[in-house]
């Protein structure tokens, strides 16, 4: 049963895990983010919440852009060791051995094997408790067109979406997953 409590009690979880990549000065890293939205659609606006220790906060303060990537559920070992090691002392990309190319309009690193990534310009940020909210406009879009329907839905035929459960724990929306569709209209 529900009950009162004093203790914080966050469930943000289970959810998609986004890639915050960076390159400034020769220098690319990486990391993840769990805390992070669509913020508008037109124009395209993209928020991520990056607290001040990590080293990736500095790096995308500088840059004044960075890219958010979204990989298959088959890359959660990546994804995992992206939030866990530090870039100050680790090359993600090699230990990971993540290939990626550099973005079209950033120069912030573009995964390969992302199945969706944006670059975004940043154009704001503000400070919420331990973390900076970074906002950035989307200046160039990225997606696998194989992975999805012509409805824009996911093709689960063709991928299978992480979701980040916490504890290091992984669980996948995919071809399995039952499905439900609500179509519903004002009267």
């Amino acid at each position: 049963m529900r009950q009162p409590t004093d203790k914080t009690v966050m469930h943000s979880y289970p959810g998609m895990v986004a890639l915050v990549t960076v390159s400034i000065d020769g220098e690319e890293n990486i990391m993840a983010a769990g805390w992070h939205s669509y913020i508008s659609y037109d124009p395209p606006i993209y928020g991520v919440a990056i607290g001040r220790e990590r080293y990736t906060y500095e790096l995308v303060k500088k840059a004044g852009a960075f890219a958010i990537n979204f990989l298959p559920m088959e890359k959660a070992e990546f994804i995992q060791q992206s939030g866990v090691y530090s870039g100050a002392k680790t090359n993600k990309f090699e230990v990971g051995n993540m290939p990626y190319d550099h973005g079209v309009k950033t120069g912030a690193p573009i995964l390969r094997d992302a199945y969706v990534a944006y670059e975004c310009l940043t154009i704001d940020v503000n400070s919420y408790g331990d973390h900076d909210w970074f906002v950035g406009e989307i200046i160039q879009f990225y997606r696998d067109d194989k992975k999805f329907l012509e409805n824009g839905l996911p093709n689960f035929n063709e991928l299978s979406i992480p979701l980040y459960l916490g504890r290091s724990t992984y669980t996948s929306v995919n071809k399995n997953s039952k499905l439900e569709s609500h179509y519903l209209t004002e009267e």
